[in-house]
């Protein structure tokens, strides 16, 4: 009965675990960091205002219909063929979907 409820316990944690981790707030010094990184980073290829250039534009008009997961998944593979890299082992899950939020949103052209 002890394993059991053990294994249960466990099972239940390994569950709950992973949301909590995906649902804490990036610090406002790193969402800075990200901040910059996409102005300077992304946008030596996407254009300094995102609106493209090397890369496709990043506004919200041009990502409208594109899901979060998709452009994370971009993001965190890179395209292969093309000039857009994988930044996995760079940034985070989180921080990815952050920024891909930001840039849904237009957050972005404000700061």
């Amino acid at each position: 009965m002890f394993a059991k409820t053990l294994i249960s316990s466990l099972f239940i944690q390994m569950l709950v675990f992973p949301c909590a981790v995906l649902a804490a707030e990036i610090p406002n010094e790193r969402q800075q960091e990200l901040l910059h990184l996409v102005k300077h980073d992304c946008g030596s290829c996407h254009g300094m205002t995102l609106k493209g250039g090397l890369g496709t534009p990043l506004t919200p008009d041009k990502l409208q219909g594109k899901s979060v997961e998709a452009l994370s998944s971009i993001i965190m593979n890179g395209v292969k063929g093309t000039p857009m890299p994988p930044w996995k082992g760079i940034l985070d899950k989180q921080e990815v979907t952050w920024m891909v939020k930001q840039l849904k949103t237009g957050t972005l052209e404000s700061n």
